[in-house]
Order: structure tokens, then C-alpha cells, then sequence
């Protein structure tokens, strides 16, 4: 589904500021069906892999394959459901408007749209405001929104960017039931999330990436037993200051 093959990133040099390394030689990669966590620091290079996957941006360096294609094919982008972090609608539109639009880009017929939209929204508790104005909803439920427009196609790879972001406990359960779902069905996702139980909770396997470079890849409980730790998340931690105690002795 995803290879990422020895990818380097840096962003232009801007006014006051040096050119910015985002992703140092990082390969990693996602079979069908599979689950990938993404894991680091803010500014290790998570946010940069996704927007690659997505073509907002081009590598410098390295080969990127998706779905047998590339992100620059057109056709490839419709295969794929993308949930950003924090949601951006019109604020007069309603989530119909959002789904009937996402519908026409995606190719859908009115019923195939009508029948999804409906779908979704159920599974999603937003059925009963659907015809309420975006700007009127919480930020919970605009994440869900953005979740049920993510998964009106039925696609085949889906890119979750903090999929928990802005949820109350009750519906971030409900997220974590809906992932699982979506794993149980054959789904390939590749999700980023900066809370580490449920990247153990839901992840087959997790990359983790800290200062743009990869650190690890591999299972949770592999890091867990490769660290000598009691769980993924002592694992993690232990993983990732480490390399800022190295860092420190270095300089």
C-alpha cells in the first residue's frame, strides 16, 4: 500500500530562520490491511509523511510508492480517506453539503453519496444535526464529521491525523471501537497520534521517528523487548530520551 523509500525532506530556508531538515533518508512501509502508528515529537517529520502520501508536497530525495502508483496520480488519490487534525469547513455549509461535495469530487452517484452519507452519519451520532450549520458544532463533532466525509467512498487506504483530537472520553471510546472496526474489515491505515495507548491499543506496527530520522519499526511489543521495558510506552519514552541524552553528551 505505502513505500516510503530513503526519503529526504528539507524545507526552504525562510526570513530569520536556517532551511529546516524534515525527514533524513526515512524509509518505511504499510501492507494491505495492515495498521501503522506514527509516532514522535512535534516537528520529527510525522506531519511532513503525510502530506507527501497526499502530494501537498514533493520529496527532494527518494522514491515514494502508493497504492501500485505514486502520489502525483490522480486516481490514486480517490482510493484514499484523509482525516487532517483539526477541521476547516465553510461555516455557513451543513455536513450534507460537505458529504454531497465530497461525493462529486469523488466520483460518487447521488445515491451511492445519499446511502454512505447516511451511513456514516449514524454509525458517526451526527444523523440527527445533519442539517445543522458547521459552525454550530463542537469540536468533537466536527472531528466526527470530517470522519464520515473521510469514509464516504469506502476507501481502500485511510491517513488518520490525530483521529482523537478535540474528543470527549466518550468519543474517543467510540473512535477506538470505529478504528477497530475499520482494522477488523481489512482496511489499511496509517494514523498518527501523540497518545501512546492507543497507538498500542490499535497499531500492528509503529514507526517511530524523532528530529527527522527513523529510530524504530517494528511491533510495540518488539520495541518493548528491544528496550527492556514493561510496555510500548516506557519503550518509547526510554527510546526517545535516550537520543536527546546522546544529543546533549555530543554537544
Amino acid at each position: 500500500m505505502i513505500i516510503f523509500s530513503d526519503i529526504v525532506k528539507t524545507y526552504a530556508k525562510e526570513l530569520g530562520q536556517r532551511a529546516k531538515r524534515a525527514l533524513s533518508g526515512v524509509s518505511f512501509s504499510l501492507a494491505p490491511g495492515e495498521t501503522l502508528g506514527l509516532v514522535g515529537a512535534n516537528g520529527a517529520g510525522k506531519s511532513t509523511c503525510i502530506k507527501l502520501l497526499l502530494d501537498f508536497i514533493r520529496p527532494d530525495l527518494g522514491a515514494i510508492t502508493l497504492l501500485g502508483s505514486t502520489p502525483k496520480d490522480p486516481a490514486v488519490r480517490l482510493r484514499i480517506g484523509y482525516l487532517p487534525e483539526t477541521a476547516n469547513f465553510p461555516a455557513n455549509l451543513t455536513v450534507l453539503d460537505m458529504l454531497r461535495f465530497t461525493g462529486a469530487t469523488c466520483r460518487l452517484s447521488a445515491d451511492q453519496t445519499r446511502e454512505g452519507g447516511e451511513k456514516w452519519l449514524r454509525r458517526l451520532g451526527l444523523w440527527a444535526d445533519r442539517k445543522r450549520p458547521l459552525r454550530d458544532f463542537s469540536k468533537g463533532m466536527q472531528q466526527r464529521a470530517n470522519f464520515a466525509i473521510a469514509l464516504l467512498s469506502e476507501p481502500e487506504l485511510l491517513i488518520l491525523d490525530e483521529p482523537m483530537s478535540g474528543l470527549d472520553p466518550i468519543g474517543r471510546a467510540d473512535m477506538l471501537a470505529l478504528i477497530g472496526e475499520l482494522k477488523a474489515q481489512g482496511r489499511s491505515i496509517l494514523f498518527c497520534s501523540h497518545i501512546l495507548e492507543d497507538v498500542d491499543r490499535l497499531a500492528d506496527r509503529v514507526l517511530v521517528l524523532h528530529q527527522s530520522r527513523k529510530l524504530f519499526e517494528g511491533t510495540p511489543r518488539e520495541l518493548a523487548q528491544r528496550r527492556q521495558c514493561a510496555g510500548f510506552t516506557e519503550a518509547y519514552l526510554n527510546l526517545v530520551q535516550g537520543q536527546e541524552g546522546v544529543a546533549s553528551h555530543g554537544a
